[in-house]
Parts: structure tokens; sequence; C-alpha cells
């Protein structure tokens, strides 16, 4: 446990700086093929732990799905972006049908796939058209600072204070107390960003979306623990030490990314 904690942190001490000197430096074409390439091992993992070492073909149209469906977003159109993503599952079903042996008459591999489409490269590229408005690099922090700072506070609050499990079943080490962690750290450090970098946000939308992101972002953990489960696995891949792999790292965000795209589009002035 301490080990994996040191490596924890090691992997925080050195991605962390880089990360954020890409987001900050980088500009909006390295931000994007930062996104395209953590979306494509995203996807790797994703069909690694769903179809196992067969089926080579689902894994490289998956591969070459999340990389049209992530160009597509960077065009700015949602109009394209839905065209991609239409035409690729439309393209994954019709490949998959000379594949088809009586034998095995089975199109949970299309499924799958599909799935994948919609969960990894759709729900990422939501980043990426955050990026492209005029404060772009203001708001990636603010999902940054949303999806992380809870993510320790939970972490930390739950390991000293944690008693009550909150879905077992899923997830065994969250705790009902980590998860109030994590509204209450989210919530402090947006409030905290908001007024050095963000002052023309109102509080109250500050609040809102620190609250409702940790809970949206707190169900896309148990979403990616949940088809960990189900595919028999404990960490999406071993890139990250200490956290497993880029999935086990995406998964608030790829539930964060949307909604606070869309609450900018939506709700904000």
């Amino acid at each position: 446990m301490a080990s994996s904690h040191l490596q924890r942190w090691l992997t925080a001490i050195v991605a962390v700086p880089i990360l954020f000197a890409l987001v900050l430096f980088g500009g909006e074409i390295l931000f994007f093929l930062l996104i395209l390439a953590v979306v494509l091992l995203g996807m790797e993992e994703y069909t690694r732990m769903s179809f196992g070492e067969g089926h080579p073909w689902e894994r490289w149209e998956g591969l070459l799905f999340a990389g049209a469906v992530c160009l597509a977003a960077r065009t700015g159109d949602p109009r394209v972006l839905m065209a991609v993503v239409a035409f690729s599952i439309l393209i994954a079903f019709m490949t998959y049908l000379p594949r088809i042996r009586e034998e095995h008459f089975d199109i949970l591999p299309v499924q799958k796939l599909a799935f994948g489409i919609l969960y990894i490269p759709l729900m990422m590229s939501h980043i990426i058209m955050v990026r492209q408005a005029p404060d772009g690099v203001l708001w990636i922090f603010f999902v940054l600072v949303l999806a992380f700072s809870g993510d320790v506070a939970a972490y930390y609050v739950g390991r000293t204070f944690g008693r009550g499990k909150l879905l077992p079943l899923v997830s065994p080490g969250k705790t009902v107390e980590g998860t109030l962690g994590l509204f209450a750290g989210s919530i402090v450090c947006c409030l905290i960003y908001r007024h050095f970098f963000l002052p023309a946000l109102p509080v109250g939308h500050t609040v809102a979306l620190a609250l409702a992101g940790s809970v949206i972002g707190q169900l896309g953990d148990l979403c990616e623990s949940a088809l960990k489960r189900a595919s028999g696995t404990k960490d999406s891949g071993t890139l990250l030490p200490g956290h497993g792999g880029f999935l086990d790292r995406l998964d608030c965000l790829i539930f964060i990314g949307p909604f606070v795209y869309y609450y900018k589009l939506f709700l904000l002035p």
C-alpha cells in the first residue's frame, strides 16, 4: 500500500507539471494532439478489456474511429462531429457482416465497439471544444481543478475517516465519507480558482458547477469501475504507476467534460 501510494505521488509530480505546461503554453494544436493521444490510449485499453487478445479487427477499428471523432471535434462544428460518430457506428456494423459465421453468430462485438466510440472519443471530444472558446485555457484548468481536487480530497478523507461503503459491489474502496470529502474539496478549490482566474463567473454558478460536476465525476469513476469489474480487471492498464492506466485517470473527465461544455453553452451568459 505504501509503495503504491509513493508511486501515485511520483507519477503525479512528473505528469502534472507536464500537463499544465502543455495546456498553458502548448497552444490549441498541441493541446488537441495531447487529447488525441490520451483518447487513443484510453480506447486501446478499453478494447483490450472488452475483447481480450482476440478481435484484432475491432481493436484497430476502435483506434481508427476514435481518431476520426477527435479530428471531427477539432473542426469546432457539432454537425461534423455527429456525422462522424454516426458513420463510425454505421461502418462498424456493416464491416462486421462479412465476418459473421453461423457457428459464432454474435453481434456483441459490434455493441461493445459502438459503446466504446460513444464512451471515450465522443465524450472526450467535448474537452477539445471547451479549449476552442476564447477563454478556453482558463476553462480547461477549471475542469482539471474540478476533477482532480475532488479526487485528492476523496482519497485522503476516505483513507482517514472512511467507514461506510458507497457501492461495494462496484468499487469496494470508495466510502460515503470520501464522497463527502470529494464534494467539499471540489467546491472549495473551484471557488479559489474562480476568485483568481475567473472572477466574472458568478459564485452561484461556480458552486453549481463544482457540486454537480463532482457528483457527475464520481459517477464517471464508478461507471469505469463497473466496466473493469465486468471484464475481470483491476486496472485498465499499467502505464501510470500508482494510478493504473489512462482510462483510470480519464474516468471522471469523460463525464465532467461534456457537463462543463453544455453548462457553459446553455446556462452561462
